[in-house]
Protein backbone atom coordinates (compact mmCIF):
# COMPACT_ATOMS: atom_id res chain seq x y z
CA UNK A 1 0.00 0.00 0.00
CA UNK A 2 2.65 2.54 -0.89
CA UNK A 3 1.59 6.02 -1.91
CA UNK A 4 4.59 7.48 -3.69
CA UNK A 5 2.71 8.78 -6.74
CA UNK A 6 -0.98 8.95 -5.92
CA UNK A 7 -0.89 12.26 -4.07
CA UNK A 8 -1.91 10.91 -0.67
CA UNK A 9 0.06 11.37 2.52
CA UNK A 10 2.68 8.86 3.63
CA UNK A 11 3.07 6.77 6.77
CA UNK A 12 6.52 6.31 8.32
CA UNK A 13 7.27 3.76 11.05
CA UNK A 14 10.30 4.91 13.05
CA UNK A 15 11.91 2.31 15.31
CA UNK A 16 15.12 2.20 17.31
CA UNK A 17 16.40 -1.38 17.33
CA UNK A 18 19.32 -3.51 18.43
CA UNK A 19 21.26 -5.79 16.09
CA UNK A 20 19.06 -8.69 17.19
CA UNK A 21 15.92 -6.69 16.43
CA UNK A 22 14.84 -5.64 19.94
CA UNK A 23 12.87 -2.39 19.90
CA UNK A 24 11.57 -2.41 23.47
CA UNK A 25 12.21 0.52 25.81
CA UNK A 26 15.18 2.23 24.14
CA UNK A 27 14.72 5.50 26.02
CA UNK A 28 14.68 4.71 29.73
CA UNK A 29 14.53 2.05 32.46
CA UNK A 30 10.81 2.53 33.19
CA UNK A 31 9.64 2.94 29.59
CA UNK A 32 8.41 -0.65 29.17
CA UNK A 33 9.30 -3.34 31.70
CA UNK A 34 6.75 -5.86 30.41
CA UNK A 35 8.03 -9.42 30.29
CA UNK A 36 10.59 -8.49 32.95
CA UNK A 37 12.68 -6.61 30.38
CA UNK A 38 15.85 -5.48 32.23
CA UNK A 39 17.53 -3.31 29.57
CA UNK A 40 15.33 -0.21 29.42
CA UNK A 41 17.38 2.75 28.22
CA UNK A 42 19.75 0.67 26.09
CA UNK A 43 19.94 3.43 23.45
CA UNK A 44 21.18 6.10 25.89
CA UNK A 45 24.92 5.24 25.71
CA UNK A 46 24.95 5.77 21.93
CA UNK A 47 24.96 9.55 21.64
CA UNK A 48 25.39 10.27 17.96
CA UNK A 49 25.18 13.62 16.14
CA UNK A 50 24.81 12.03 12.70
CA UNK A 51 21.89 9.83 13.70
CA UNK A 52 20.50 12.68 15.77
CA UNK A 53 20.28 14.84 12.65
CA UNK A 54 18.53 12.01 10.80
CA UNK A 55 15.98 11.66 13.61
CA UNK A 56 15.40 15.40 13.79
CA UNK A 57 14.88 15.64 10.04
CA UNK A 58 12.08 13.10 10.24
CA UNK A 59 10.43 14.87 13.17
CA UNK A 60 10.68 18.23 11.42
CA UNK A 61 8.83 16.92 8.37
CA UNK A 62 5.92 15.25 10.16
CA UNK A 63 2.51 16.86 10.41
CA UNK A 64 0.85 14.02 12.35
CA UNK A 65 1.94 11.57 15.03
CA UNK A 66 0.46 8.08 15.32
CA UNK A 67 1.06 6.17 18.55
CA UNK A 68 0.13 3.04 20.45
CA UNK A 69 -1.29 3.43 23.94
CA UNK A 70 1.87 2.76 25.94
CA UNK A 71 4.02 5.17 23.93
CA UNK A 72 1.26 7.80 23.98
CA UNK A 73 1.07 7.68 27.79
CA UNK A 74 4.85 8.14 28.02
CA UNK A 75 4.91 11.02 25.53
CA UNK A 76 1.81 12.74 26.97
CA UNK A 77 3.36 12.73 30.44
CA UNK A 78 6.67 14.16 29.19
CA UNK A 79 6.52 16.47 26.18
CA UNK A 80 3.73 18.90 27.20
CA UNK A 81 5.62 19.75 30.39
CA UNK A 82 8.42 21.71 28.73
CA UNK A 83 8.35 25.28 30.00
CA UNK A 84 7.32 28.09 27.68
CA UNK A 85 10.36 29.57 25.99
CA UNK A 86 12.54 26.50 26.52
CA UNK A 87 14.35 25.79 23.28
CA UNK A 88 13.42 22.25 22.33
CA UNK A 89 12.39 21.77 18.70
CA UNK A 90 11.23 18.19 19.33
CA UNK A 91 8.87 19.32 22.08
CA UNK A 92 7.61 22.18 19.93
CA UNK A 93 6.86 19.87 17.01
CA UNK A 94 5.26 17.05 18.99
CA UNK A 95 3.10 19.45 20.96
CA UNK A 96 1.96 21.23 17.80
CA UNK A 97 1.07 18.37 15.42
CA UNK A 98 -2.12 16.32 15.36
CA UNK A 99 -1.81 13.14 17.41
CA UNK A 100 -3.72 9.87 16.88
CA UNK A 101 -3.78 6.99 19.34
CA UNK A 102 -4.66 3.37 18.60
CA UNK A 103 -6.24 2.09 21.80
CA UNK A 104 -9.45 0.26 22.68
CA UNK A 105 -9.26 1.36 26.32
CA UNK A 106 -10.51 4.63 27.76
CA UNK A 107 -7.99 7.35 26.98
CA UNK A 108 -7.34 10.82 28.35
CA UNK A 109 -6.88 13.21 25.43
CA UNK A 110 -5.62 16.14 27.51
CA UNK A 111 -2.54 16.46 25.31
CA UNK A 112 -3.63 19.13 22.82
CA UNK A 113 -4.48 17.83 19.37
CA UNK A 114 -5.06 14.21 20.43
CA UNK A 115 -7.70 11.96 18.82
CA UNK A 116 -8.39 8.35 19.78
CA UNK A 117 -8.91 6.01 16.83
CA UNK A 118 -11.86 3.63 16.70
CA UNK A 119 -12.07 -0.14 16.39
CA UNK A 120 -11.14 -0.36 12.68
CA UNK A 121 -7.58 0.83 13.22
CA UNK A 122 -6.20 -0.16 9.82
CA UNK A 123 -8.93 1.65 7.90
CA UNK A 124 -8.66 4.75 10.08
CA UNK A 125 -4.87 4.82 9.81
CA UNK A 126 -5.09 4.53 6.03
CA UNK A 127 -7.62 7.39 5.99
CA UNK A 128 -5.11 9.64 7.73
CA UNK A 129 -3.26 9.75 4.40
CA UNK A 130 -6.08 11.93 3.07
CA UNK A 131 -5.72 14.40 5.95
CA UNK A 132 -1.97 14.68 6.45
CA UNK A 133 1.18 14.87 4.36
CA UNK A 134 3.55 12.87 6.58
CA UNK A 135 2.40 10.67 9.46
CA UNK A 136 5.01 9.15 11.77
CA UNK A 137 4.70 6.17 14.09
CA UNK A 138 7.39 6.51 16.76
CA UNK A 139 8.12 3.51 18.97
CA UNK A 140 4.73 1.83 19.55
CA UNK A 141 6.07 -1.64 18.74
CA UNK A 142 2.74 -3.45 18.97
CA UNK A 143 1.07 -0.95 16.63
CA UNK A 144 4.06 -1.20 14.28
CA UNK A 145 3.55 -4.99 14.12
CA UNK A 146 -0.08 -4.48 13.08
CA UNK A 147 0.81 -1.98 10.35
CA UNK A 148 3.74 -4.01 9.03
CA UNK A 149 1.67 -7.21 8.88
CA UNK A 150 -1.04 -5.41 6.87
CA UNK A 151 1.52 -3.39 4.86
CA UNK A 152 -0.27 -0.19 5.84
CA UNK A 153 2.84 1.96 5.75
CA UNK A 154 5.10 3.64 3.20
CA UNK A 155 8.50 3.60 4.89
CA UNK A 156 9.95 1.55 7.71
CA UNK A 157 12.82 3.56 9.17
CA UNK A 158 15.15 1.53 11.39
CA UNK A 159 17.91 3.01 13.50
CA UNK A 160 20.02 -0.07 14.23
CA UNK A 161 22.46 0.14 17.15
CA UNK A 162 25.54 -2.05 17.77
CA UNK A 163 24.25 -3.97 20.77
CA UNK A 164 22.67 -7.41 21.26
CA UNK A 165 20.24 -7.95 24.15
CA UNK A 166 18.87 -11.44 23.60
CA UNK A 167 15.38 -10.63 24.86
CA UNK A 168 12.57 -8.11 24.50
CA UNK A 169 9.94 -7.11 21.96
CA UNK A 170 11.29 -7.35 18.44
CA UNK A 171 10.56 -5.47 15.25
CA UNK A 172 9.96 -8.80 13.51
CA UNK A 173 8.85 -11.36 16.11
CA UNK A 174 8.23 -15.04 15.41
CA UNK A 175 4.98 -15.39 13.48
CA UNK A 176 5.19 -12.03 11.72
CA UNK A 177 3.50 -11.93 8.31
CA UNK A 178 6.04 -12.67 5.54
CA UNK A 179 6.94 -9.33 3.97
CA UNK A 180 9.40 -8.26 1.30
CA UNK A 181 11.08 -4.87 1.65
CA UNK A 182 13.16 -2.70 -0.64
CA UNK A 183 15.80 -0.18 0.37
CA UNK A 184 14.73 3.34 -0.65
CA UNK A 185 17.76 5.39 0.44
CA UNK A 186 21.47 4.79 1.06
CA UNK A 187 22.28 3.65 4.59
CA UNK A 188 23.61 6.35 6.92
CA UNK A 189 26.22 5.35 9.52
CA UNK A 190 26.71 7.39 12.67
CA UNK A 191 29.81 7.93 14.78
CA UNK A 192 28.51 5.48 17.39
CA UNK A 193 28.25 2.66 14.87
CA UNK A 194 24.47 3.01 14.61
CA UNK A 195 23.03 2.71 11.10
CA UNK A 196 19.92 4.33 9.62
CA UNK A 197 18.03 2.11 7.16
CA UNK A 198 14.91 3.08 5.18
CA UNK A 199 12.69 0.46 3.56
CA UNK A 200 9.40 0.43 1.65
CA UNK A 201 7.02 -2.56 1.49
CA UNK A 202 7.49 -4.73 -1.59
CA UNK A 203 4.74 -7.32 -1.39
CA UNK A 204 5.35 -10.94 -0.48
CA UNK A 205 8.76 -12.65 -0.37
CA UNK A 206 9.81 -14.72 -3.37
CA UNK A 207 12.09 -17.73 -3.39
CA UNK A 208 14.52 -19.36 -5.77
CA UNK A 209 17.14 -22.09 -5.98
CA UNK A 210 20.82 -21.12 -5.69
CA UNK A 211 21.93 -24.63 -6.64
CA UNK A 212 20.83 -24.10 -10.26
Amino acid sequence: MTNETNGRGRIFIDLFTTLDGVAQAPGGPDEDTSGGFPFGGWQAPFRDEVIGREIMAGISNMDALLLGRRTYDIFAAYWPNYRDGEDNPIAEKLNAVSKYVASRDELSTDWAGTTQLGDDVLAEVDALRDRHREIHVIGSVDLAHTLIDAQVFDELVLWVYPVVLGQGKKVFPDGVAPTALRLVAPAVTGDSGAVSLRYAPAGKPTTGDLTR
